[in-house]
């Protein structure tokens, strides 16, 4: 499959892959479809949760409490990786 890009998707897909976060074209397209498809499947319970988690994080920032990009990385990265693998074990109705 090939997909055309208008110029500003394209320069933002180029600022994601330059940022290191990402290692192709490919994963950023993977990783932005499976947020798509897990934020559809998440209970308003879980959504409350994120909101919590977000703004906890702007209070910590107003504090100073502020780790570097690449840790952060690691962490959110660490998280989103238990989250799949408790959906993936949790039985299907």
């Amino acid at each position: 499959m090939q997909v055309n890009l208008p110029p500003d998707l394209e320069t933002l897909v180029n600022k994601l892959l330059s940022s290191g976060g990402y290692s192709s074209v490919e994963d950023v397209f993977r990783r932005a479809l499976e947020a798509q498809a897990a934020e559809e499947s998440w209970s308003d319970e879980e959504r409350q949760a994120l909101t919590s988690h977000i703004e906890e994080g702007f209070l910590q920032a107003e504090r100073g409490e502020l780790i570097d990009g690449g840790q952060a990385r690691r962490e959110i990265q660490a998280m989103k990786d238990n989250w799949r693998q408790e959906r993936a074990s949790k039985p299907r109705a």
